[in-house]
């Protein structure tokens, strides 16, 4: 037997020419569809639909020669293209779930799952019982028949539901979350269903073993997941990260993982699409994840194959086989119970389960109504066991096709009717501000530290403004030490005394250099993204602004960094009244980022814009007033507290050494862009003077 028996030539050109067209086709209309106002995903499903044999192919004969797959071989590949669609797409689903979002709100999501199953699964047991005899296989097996139709009228899509969120920007929204959970739920159910149904069809009794096998396989999956996987996971991008330092090795070691646990759940009669999205689950709560690996996965699924398979699951609807009378009419039926059942039911679990409003409810409804390509996955399954006819197959398509088109816009209008609450506007509009700023690319930072008898205050400064900016991020932070190897063991237990004042994620990695400076630069390149210096006092040297060893690691470091200068702080420091030198530059702006972002709701940003004599009369009208609205415009979206001020003085010095004194500020952040010198560091002489004499702490962020 030759097990790598290659494709005919013509088979490959064939798929070469699908994808081709399919993808072409698929984005136009998805482009179209935007422009129009609806989501792309309608647009890839029409696409395939207007090329398959409902239009083109079933009129123009070449059309159907080299779009439509002639051979089981030709299906077998373009179906793998597809399956790697679906599958990067559930991974970036799971990038987008919210966790403890979903866990706030678990008890609305069990009521829309409960309501969005039982109703669908009542009602369309009632229609396969009720269907005529001309529609199934054998009327003597009807039970199997109108069991199968129970299930697959349950069964959501969570790739196009996923889809359509990301097209109408719900992914981060409450109903976003909560919906997925709800769709994931009722999805894993229905699988387990359907796993019984399947094995009565295939002549084997359900039995209490069997129900208890099929139960098991599901807990063992979540069991695995949340051990095994997540163990994995964690350990896996650490290697990565620590050993082969490479974003491209990342994305891979994401694709490889995804589909080793597609695998897994397959093994287990889950769909492959679920170990995807249990994985995607597992890497979006790393804060490690660096954001660039999110994108890069992103484009190449959104933009390359995820279209391709939405366009196939078009391709598989044959309106022509179901043009008689009769048939439309079973076809518009089916369409209907399908659609009644789940949103009806989802807004009964919804309204009288859950509490939630009549639009809310409604919403959550339509949102599941979407069957999309999952329904074509099991209609194509029982076509092959025998439980469907050919027509049912073709309606059963329709309405996954029909549902999937039509639940965007009732989603549109019902969500169109819903006021967010005040905390999920609030949180929103952090997330808008923060998108593309400085802060929001922030996931992993580098603290390194120098072993020494008791805590000084700079890391106090550290331990607070690292944990602050975890309230807005999901970071990861990494304590290290450079020390010898007759000092690792007192390096190992100060670096254990100090991961308890950063708590969080917080991770200590000892290395044995004899360049502490090449050390840590060759640690902060290993994919962080923001290295965080501690100092307590300035240098005396007029040759360096901190020392040889900070001065050099400012100087040189290819990440970010942030320089905390302070000392004789208490252990329960915390800023109260952060003020920022407010102006156009991009490096103001940088700082003012940082200090929303470490604020938090108990402190209070004062952006200061001083005008001295010189810049007065050469100024143009208005542009401090300009440089403090924007700052308040954006502390404002982001809930922040925060004050301006406009103020002269005879230099910009001394004007915010007065506003440090007049509002009693206990943080001061400035933001700069090293200039790097031949031998020596270059911070500005305006940033150096403030940093001497401030009489608080100081943070200098080099962006």
């Amino acid at each position: 037997m030759e097990t790598f028996s290659a494709a005919s030539h013509s088979e490959v050109l064939q798929l070469v020419i699908q994808i081709a067209v399919l993808l072409a086709a698929a984005r136009f209309l998805g482009g179209l569809s935007q422009r129009l106002g609806q989501p792309a995903v309608v647009g890839e499903i029409l696409a395939g639909v207007i090329l398959g044999p409902s239009l083109l192919s079933g009129l123009i004969p070449w059309v159907e020669q080299w779009i439509i797959p002639q051979t089981p071989a030709q299906g077998y590949m373009l179906e793998v293209v597809a399956l790697i669609g679906v599958m990067l797409l559930l991974v970036i689903t799971g990038f987008e779930t919210d966790l403890a979002l979903i866990r706030r709100r678990i008890g609305v999501a069990l009521g829309v799952a409960v309501g969005g199953l039982v109703v669908p699964f009542v009602t369309g047991l009632l229609l396969g019982l009720s269907l005529p005899d001309s529609l199934l296989v054998d009327p003597a097996d009807r039970t199997v028949f109108a069991l199968f139709v129970a299930t697959a009228l349950s069964i959501s899509a969570i790739p196009v539901l996923a889809k359509i969120l990301m097209d109408l920007d719900l992914m981060r929204r409450e109903f976003g979350q909560t919906v997925l959970a709800a769709g994931m739920i009722d999805d894993i159910t229905g699988w387990t269903m359907l796993g019984l149904v399947t094995a009565l069809a295939s002549a084997e009794a359900i039995t209490a073993g069997t129900v208890l096998q099929t139960v098991l396989m599901v807990l063992l999956f979540l069991v695995a997941t949340l051990t095994l996987g997540r163990f994995v996971v964690e350990r896996g991008l650490e290697l990565i990260q620590d050993r082969f330092r490479g974003r491209d090795a990342i994305l891979t070691l994401v694709v490889v993982l995804a589909f080793a646990w597609g695998a897994f759940s397959q093994a287990l009669r889950l769909e492959p699409v679920i170990g995807a999205f249990a994985i995607g689950i597992l890497f979006g709560r790393l804060p490690r994840l660096p954001t660039e690996v999110v994108q890069r996965l992103e484009s190449m699924a959104l933009a390359v194959f995820a279209p391709i398979f939405f366009a196939v699951a078009g391709l598989k609807v044959n309106l022509g086989s179901i043009l008689e009378p009769s048939l439309m009419l079973l076809a518009v039926a089916v369409i209907a119970v399908a659609t009644i059942g789940k949103v009806v039911g989802a807004y009964l679990g919804a309204r009288y389960i859950s509490g939630q409003d009549h639009w809310s409810a409604l919403a959550y409804g339509s949102g599941l109504n979407a069957r999309g390509a999952v329904e074509i996955i099991i209609a194509t399954i029982g076509l092959s066991l025998g439980i469907l006819t050919t027509e049912m197959f073709s309606i059963i398509v329709l309405m996954a096709v029909v549902t999937s088109i039509a639940a965007p816009a009732a989603l549109r209008y019902c969500l169109a009717r819903v006021t967010p609450g005040d905390e999920e506007e609030l949180r929103l509009a952090r997330e808008e501000v923060m998108k593309g700023s400085f802060v929001s690319s922030l996931r992993r930072v580098l603290v390194p530290v120098r072993p020494r008898i008791g805590q000084v205050g700079t890391q106090t400064i550290q331990a607070v403004l690292v944990a602050r900016l975890g309230e807005t991020n999901a970071i990861s932070t990494t304590l290290l030490a450079v020390a010898g190897d007759k000092d690792r063991v007192m390096a190992g237990a100060y670096l254990t005394a100090l991961r308890s004042v950063f708590r969080g994620g917080t991770t200590t990695r000892i290395v044995s250099n004899q360049d502490p400076v090449g050390a840590i630069l060759h640690e902060a390149e290993a994919d962080y993204d923001l290295l965080v210096i501690g100092t307590p006092t300035m240098s005396g040297s007029g040759n360096s602004v901190f020392g040889p060893v900070i001065d050099d690691l400012i100087k040189l470091s290819k990440t970010p960094t942030l320089v905390v200068k302070g000392e004789n702080v208490p252990e329960d420091w915390a800023p109260h009244r952060i003020l920022v030198p407010a102006s156009a530059s991009i490096s103001s702006k940088n700082a003012a980022d940082l200090a929303f972002a470490i604020a938090g709701m108990d402190a209070v940003v004062t952006g200061v814009h001083v005008v001295t004599p010189s810049r007065l009369s050469g100024m143009r009208p208005n542009i401090a007033l300009d440089v403090t609205a924007e700052f308040e415009i954006v502390a404002t979206r982001m809930g922040q507290n925060a004050e301006t001020e406009v103020r002269e003085a005879e230099d910009v010095e001394t004007g915010i050494l007065e506003a440090i004194d007049e509002f009693g500020a206990d943080l001061l952040i400035l933001g700069t862009s090293v200039r790097a010198g031949t031998t020596h560091l270059h911070l500005g002489p305006r940033v150096e003077y403030l940093t001497r004499l401030a009489p608080c702490p100081v943070v200098i962020l080099n962006s």
